[in-house]
């Protein structure tokens, strides 16, 4: 099977609040989420060939949480050699204002 760009990744908030407060139950204190730029993620997208991106789970050197965001194209492959994605701003303690996705609210 090959990527299209064009799969269904639709969640309800209802079931999304409930998948990240679950998370946050089970991890007290971790990071929640990252923010990554408009631009960088962009530039992931409009990479030749690119009709996704794919998401790795990383530590960097500190022991912190982070994620790598690449590009993907339709054989499922990753532009591993185009433009990369990390260092995303960690939630907390830049979440913003309180909502069902990164509080008890």
């Amino acid at each position: 099977m090959s990527f299209t760009g064009k799969e269904n990744h639709a969640i309800t908030l209802t079931e999304a609040a409930e998948w990240t407060r679950t998370y946050r139950d089970a991890n007290p204190g971790a990071t929640k989420g990252h923010f990554y730029g408009k631009d960088a993620i962009q530039a992931i997208i409009n990479q030749t060939g690119c009709v996704g991106i794919r998401i790795y789970y990383a530590i960097d050197n500190n022991g912190a949480k982070q994620l790598i965001i690449v590009g993907a194209n339709t054989s499922e492959n990753d532009l591993y050699t185009g433009i990369l994605a990390e260092r995303g701003i960690a939630c907390p303690p830049r979440c913003g204002a309180n909502n069902p996705l990164n509080s008890a609210t």
